[in-house]
């Protein structure tokens, strides 16, 4: 018994791989639980996709550019990708600043991540009102197979389905980030005495962002 104790305190001389923090612990487990979620979702697509003869061609369903028109596949998508990516380097300049207990470096980071997330969702209606003008929808596709054959729902189905579930993802990033926001500004975490909450909610926007690379992947490259 003294020896598992010595072994949960040390490991090699250093931090026992232990000792985390409980509500940091928990993050992690939601996080690897909503992993699967996503996980069953993209093998179930990609499952359908190639057991499915045709399929949509994305150059022409993604070609759109708000302001430009047709003729630039995976533009617009690209500038969503790259504002998330722009709002993950924001949060990891919140926590880093947090570390630091630089509260107004906090604030300035967290509103530039909330902007980052607000923008991402903006484009992402843009891009599903525009779809949807064009009659795609849940049960509605209106784009043909890349061989120009008559392609099945599926597509539509699986990508307003799995888009939306992420979009619903960076929404709630969007309103826990607005709330670190309004306890920072409280000095909540001053007199805390640490920032660990950031530090949480951060974990949960870098999962976000991660998960995105998964869908842009699936939907817009393959």
């Amino acid at each position: 018994m003294a020896n598992s104790t010595a072994i949960s305190q040390t490991w090699k001389g250093g931090k026992s791989p232990f000792n985390v923090e409980y509500g940091k612990l928990m993050m992690w487990y939601f996080l690897m639980s909503d992993s699967f979620t996503f996980g069953a979702l993209l093998i179930a697509y990609g499952t359908t996709r190639f057991a499915t003869n045709g399929w949509p061609n994305p150059n022409y369903v993604f070609s759109d550019f708000p302001g430009l028109g047709p003729n630039h596949p995976l533009l617009f998508v690209s500038l969503m990708t790259f504002i998330l990516i722009l709002s993950s380097v924001t949060m990891v300049l919140a926590v880093h600043a947090g570390h630091k207990m630089d509260k107004k470096a906090v604030v300035k980071y967290l509103i530039w991540t909330i902007i980052g997330g607000l923008a991402f969702l903006s484009c992402q209606a843009m891009e599903w009102t525009h779809l949807h003008s064009e009659g795609a929808w849940w049960g509605r596709n209106p784009f043909p197979n890349t061989d120009g054959s008559l392609s099945t729902t599926n597509f539509t189905n699986f990508f307003f389905t799995i888009t939306g579930f992420h979009g619903f993802h960076v929404f709630s990033g969007v309103v826990i980030n607005i709330i670190m926001l309004i306890m920072t500004l409280q000095d909540k975490f001053e007199k805390r005495g640490h920032y660990l909450m950031i530090e949480k909610a951060g974990l949960y926007w870098h999962f976000v962002d991660l998960v995105w690379v998964f869908v842009f992947t699936c939907f817009y490259l393959i």
